[in-house]
C-alpha cells in the first residue's frame, strides 16, 4: 500500500533547495521538496511524501492527525516507515 505520510524537514541538503533531509517516525531520509519548496518551505515545517516526493504541505496539526489516523489502520504505517527506511534517493 502506498500512503502520504507526513515528515518534518530538518535540513535542506542542497543549495537550490530542492532536496530535504526530513524525519518520519524517527527514520531520516532525503527526499525532493521541489514542488512545495518555492512556498518558502523551512526547515521545521512538515510535508506530505509520497515516493520520496514532498507533495504538500501541511501544518504541525494536521500531521500529527494523520500520523494518529494512519497509526490506527494497524500495520500500514509501519510498512511504510520499513519501506521508507530501506530506501534512498540519490
Amino acid at each position: 500500500m502506498c500512503l502520504g505520510i507526513p515528515g518534518k524537514v530538518v535540513e535542506f541538503t542542497d543549495d537550490g533547495r530542492q532536496m530535504a533531509r526530513v524525519d518520519v517516525g524517527g527514520v531520516r531520509r532525503v527526499i525532493n521538496v521541489a514542488l512545495v519548496s518555492p512556498d518558502g518551505l523551512e526547515a521545521g515545517d512538515w510535508v506530505l511524501i509520497h515516493v520520496g516526493f514532498a507533495i504538500s504541505r501541511i501544518d504541525e496539526d494536521e500531521a500529527q492527525r494523520t500520523i494518529a489516523f494512519l497509526r490506527e489502520l494497524g500495520g500500514a504505517y509501519e510498512q511504510e516507515i520499513d519501506q521508507l527506511s530501506r530506501s534512498r534517493i540519490e
